[in-house]
């Protein structure tokens, strides 16, 4: 294993651990900064246009993953650069994966309702996703929760290793703050439905490979591998986002459960497609289900992005110049 290979699989592996043992900071965590970051530029940008939104977007995004690059040109440079460059990736990992935190989340809602403490889950709820949690039961909890842990096994892990494999610690920072961006900027509310079109497109863009590496993991490590693919190939087109859709419904096969249908977001209800309409209502046990699920899926995108790492630079690299004598 070269050298520059050795140091992302050891940095990512301790970064991927260090994501196990701590899960995020309450206070001080680099993706809260980057978030005040691009609040402060959306107050100075905003306007009702999708070019100040492109220009936002540019500069906050655009910005981490070239602050990110000059870090890691600076780290190559500096003597016993072998350890630097392990512990840059390292951090970089750890601040850009959420696995453990969302876990963590998943299962304070999962204990509420187990427990039969409904008002408990409502207020958990909001921490892992923006739907309106009081006209909710505990079915209808419980499934929000299982398709929050099926996307953001996408979004906030197996997403930030791939694009770490294609292009180290830029990849990782990059990808992370266009999905940061997309979530606070990227929804259909009146405020952003144009200046938050940019960052919604490129967050489509940048998750397409993770979202579908996600379901073929899920489809490969869940408990129904068969009725994982199935539900996949049948239903993943159905959702309205091009990622999730996938993601959401190999979970729904791979648990057996019934995913998707009504919602509520911001006081605005959407009807959308069942996923596996043959499964069963989710259950609050199967939000444990899906967190096992979601640990395997990443540590089975760790152990690729390590091995894919040397392919993906060869393929994105640059070509060696010729010598001066070849021919």
């Amino acid at each position: 294993m070269r050298a520059d290979h050795a140091s992302f699989a050891c940095g990512a592996a301790l970064g991927f651990l260090g994501d196990l043992a701590t899960g995020d900071p309450r206070r001080g965590h680099p993706v809260a900064a980057f978030g005040r970051a691009a609040a402060a530029a959306e107050r100075r940008l905003w306007r009702d246009h999708r070019g100040y939104g492109a220009l936002h977007t540019a500069l906050c995004a655009g910005g981490a993953a070239a602050g990110a690059a000059l870090l890691s040109r600076a780290v190559r440079g500096l003597d016993g650069r072998r350890g630097a460059e392990v512990a840059l990736t390292a951090a970089a990992t750890w601040a850009v994966l959420g696995g453990t935190s969302l876990g963590r989340e998943a299962r304070a809602v999962g204990g509420a309702l187990a427990a039969g403490d409904l008002e408990v889950a409502r207020e958990r709820l909001p921490h892992l996703c923006g739907r309106d949690p009081q006209a909710l039961d505990g079915p209808q909890i419980a499934r929000a929760v299982v398709e929050s842990v099926a996307e953001n096994t996408s979004d906030a892990v197996v997403g930030a290793l791939v694009w770490g494999a294609v292009g180290g610690v830029p990849g990782l920072i990059g990808f992370r703050a266009v999905n940061t961006l997309d979530a606070m900027v990227g929804h259909k509310s009146p405020r952003y439905r144009r200046f938050g079109w940019a960052a919604a497109r490129l967050d489509d863009v940048a998750g397409w490979p993770g979202a579908r590496l996600t379901a073929a993991l899920a489809t490969l490590a869940g408990p129904d591998p068969r009725g994982a693919w199935r539900a996949w190939r049948r239903d993943g087109r159905r959702h309205p986002s091009p990622n999730a859709g996938p993601v959401e419904a190999s979970f729904a096969g791979a648990l057996g459960v019934r995913l998707g249908g009504t919602l509520a977001y911001g006081g605005r209800v959407e009807h959308r497609p069942v996923l596996n309409s043959g499964g069963r209502p989710v259950e609050s046990a199967d939000i444990e289900r899906a967190i096992r699920l979601s640990r395997r899926v990443g540590v089975l995108a760790l152990g690729l992005s390590i091995v894919a790492r040397p392919v993906l630079r060869t393929m994105t690299g640059r070509p060696r110049a010729l010598g001066r004598g070849g021919g």
